[in-house]
């Protein structure tokens, strides 16, 4: 038995009451659960402590600090301030960094606008990307190279790159980023692009491209920015992820919010967003080549969503005074079944020279590397809601969203008073 099967045990021999969400996720089978930091909530320590908590997020993205307009805002001159001042953090933490976004339509410093013809945009992005993937080389699992190429419809949107290069624009940025940080995975990442569709399709021809053109691409990022009761069906994330999978070597979820098109939100709403939150990192731990799911920032009070869509929002797992959802609850269910499961299957697993197998039809029989790190289990008492107790320890009820069903399930089956077992897919059932 390997360690991280051996945690897993452990996890579920003890209720799985004092785990967080980045040791669940691990053990369940994903490289990492992550979140977005943004600069403002540096001063804040009770955020803080949170963000930099390996055991609840062990992937750190810049949310803003590594963009052009912050790297590069006179043409020529870096500075790396925001930027690093997070990624010291999550370093000092031992999280694994995300880094975030090289060339995006957006938040571009003006001179950029001005930059005409192929020869002095094709100079404008090698020079930049040279400078700031180069200033992080070594540090980024991954980088974000090109960011939102594409409008909703498929089309490419009328960035200056654009303008001036065309679709090579890509492949151009793709080239220069992997000779400036060659140890980095490279991604292209997008949003709208988790169904399938027009959208979907010109992503995938992305992809193609930058391969036929003989660059590098890695990774696909989907967002994930959904909605409350419109988040994709699992059937079409799959679908999405497997496609993307056809073609490079990992797919994650990068920037994941769910944001409630009314508020206040009532009791039912936010149920449907645990509902909502289970579905996509289901689809992630079904899916073999996703490594891991990052937020966009896990607390609300540092949202990008109540600015840009007003009267909308409540969209992440903490709230604005840093108290746990229904949702993260939900989370935790979910990658303590997934954890659970796979530590009740160590007579399936099929051991190589460097990887571990399970079969678990959930986990889609997701490698584990061996190199796995110990995670420190804390005595601390949690404040989300105490997980179900196993039958070997004699509990005959699961409180509120805890599992009460579902394949390989060998927990109770009865919810506590003021819940019900609803099932969410053939393999989970939750008391809500």
């Amino acid at each position: 038995m390997h360690l991280v099967d051996i945690f897993a045990a452990l996890l579920f021999a003890c209720g799985l009451t004092v785990a967080q969400l980045n040791q669940l996720a691990v053990t369940a089978g994903l490289k990492y659960f992550g979140t977005a930091v943004d600069n403002p909530g540096l001063s804040n320590q009770a955020y803080m402590n949170i963000a930099t908590n390996k055991n609840e997020f062990g992937q750190v993205t810049p949310a803003n600090g590594q963009k052009w307009d912050s790297t590069e805002r006179s043409q020529g001159q870096f500075s790396y301030t925001n930027g690093d001042a997070v990624t010291n953090r999550a370093r000092q933490a031992g999280q694994i960094l995300r880094c975030h976004a090289l060339v995006w339509h957006s938040q571009l410093p003006t001179w950029v606008n001005n930059i005409n013809g192929r020869e002095a945009m094709t100079r404008v992005l090698q020079t930049h990307i040279q400078n700031v993937a180069g200033h992080y080389k070594g540090q980024c699992y991954a980088w974000d190279v090109v960011n939102e190429a594409l409008e909703d419809n498929g089309a490419y949107r009328n960035s200056p790159m654009y303008r001036a290069l065309g679709k090579d624009f890509i492949p151009i940025a793709f080239r220069a980023a992997a000779a400036a940080d060659p140890a980095a995975k490279l991604y292209y990442n997008d949003y709208n692009i988790e169904n399938p569709g027009a959208k979907y399709s010109e992503a995938l021809n992305i992809v193609r491209n930058i391969k036929s053109s003989g660059a590098r691409i890695d990774g696909v990022g989907l967002q994930a920015h959904f909605i409350v009761g419109q988040t994709p069906s699992l059937a079409n994330l799959k679908t999405v992820l497997a496609g993307f999978a056809a073609l490079v070597d990992e797919v994650a979820y990068t920037e994941l919010d769910i944001r409630h098109p009314r508020l206040p939100a009532s009791d039912a709403d936010r149920q449907q967003q645990s509902r909502d939150y289970q579905t996509v990192a289901q689809a992630c731990l079904d899916t073999p080549k996703c490594v891991g799911v990052t937020v966009w920032d896990f607390a609300d009070q540092y949202s990008w969503v109540p600015q840009t869509f007003p009267g909308q929002g409540d969209a992440c797992l903490w709230n604005n005074n840093l108290q746990k959802k229904p949702a993260y609850s939900g989370l935790v269910s979910l990658f303590s079944s997934v954890a659970a499961s796979r530590a009740s299957s160590t007579s399936s697993i099929r051991s190589t020279s460097s990887l571990t197998y399970v079969d678990v039809s959930r986990t889609a029989s997701r490698p584990v590397s061996t190199t796995t790190s110990y995670i420190t289990l804390t005595t601390q008492t949690p404040t989300i809601t105490p997980r179900p107790s196993t039958t070997a320890r004699g509990s005959t009820v699961t409180t509120r969203y805890g599992q009460c069903g579902g394949s390989n399930h060998v927990g109770p089956t009865k919810c506590a008073s003021g819940s019900s077992c609803t099932s969410l897919n053939p393999w989970y059932f939750q008391c809500l």
